[in-house]
C-alpha cells in the first residue's frame, strides 16, 4: 500500500508567514494607540489651562486681582490637586473644587507677580500639536523661565491684558 504524501494541515512557511502578519498589525496597532493617549492627554491639559483661566477670572472679578503667585506647585500656597479657596476668608469662595492636576505627572506652571495678570503653563507631549510654537527648523519652542518638571513649559495661556510670551520669551529647546 501506497502512503498519502500530503497530510492535510499548515505547512512551517504559512504558519511563520501568518505570524509575521499577526506582529506587523500589532505593531502598528499599539502605535496609533499610544499617539492617541499622547493627544488625549495634551487636549486634558489644554481643557486643564482653559478651566483654570476661567476660575482665575472669577477670583478676579471677586478679589479685583489675580492671585500672587510664581511656580509649578499651585496657586497661592493651594497645591494642585487641592480645591481652589479664598484663601483670606475662612470658608471663603470656592473657585474650582480642584485644581487639576496634569494626567503624566509632568506640572503646570502658574504666574503673576502683581495681581494684574496671569500666566499659565504646560508642557504638551505631542510636538506635532497645532498650537506649539516651533522656529525655522520646524524645532518646538519653550517659555524660559517655566518649569514642568519634565522640562520648560512648551504651551501656554495668559489673560486677557498680557500674552504668554511676556516675560517668559520662547526659544528652541
Amino acid at each position: 500500500m501506497k502512503k498519502n504524501q500530503f497530510l492535510p494541515g499548515f505547512t512551517m512557511i504559512e504558519l511563520l508567514i501568518v505570524i509575521v502578519i499577526l506582529a506587523i498589525l500589532t505593531t502598528i496597532g499599539l502605535g496609533s494607540f499610544a499617539s492617541s493617549q499622547i493627544k488625549s492627554r495634551d487636549s486634558r491639559r489644554k481643557a486643564d489651562l482653559q478651566n483654570i483661566a476661567k476660575a482665575l477670572e472669577v477670583y478676579y472679578n471677586d478679589k479685583g486681582e489675580y492671585p500672587i503667585s510664581t511656580g509649578n506647585t499651585g496657586i497661592i500656597g493651594q497645591a494642585w490637586g487641592g480645591p481652589f479657596v479664598d484663601p483670606d476668608v475662612a470658608g471663603g469662595a470656592l473657585y474650582m473644587n480642584v485644581l487639576p492636576t496634569d494626567p503624566n505627572d509632568f506640572s503646570y506652571f502658574y504666574e503673576s507677580t502683581d495681581g494684574s495678570y496671569f500666566q499659565l503653563y504646560a508642557y504638551l507631549e505631542n510636538e506635532n500639536d497645532s498650537d506649539l510654537t516651533k522656529d525655522e527648523a520646524d524645532n518646538v519652542m519653550v517659555y524660559v523661565g517655566t518649569d514642568c518638571v519634565i522640562s520648560a513649559c512648551n504651551y501656554g495661556i495668559a489673560s486677557t491684558n498680557i500674552g504668554p510670551t511676556s516675560g517668559h520669551a520662547l526659544v528652541t529647546e
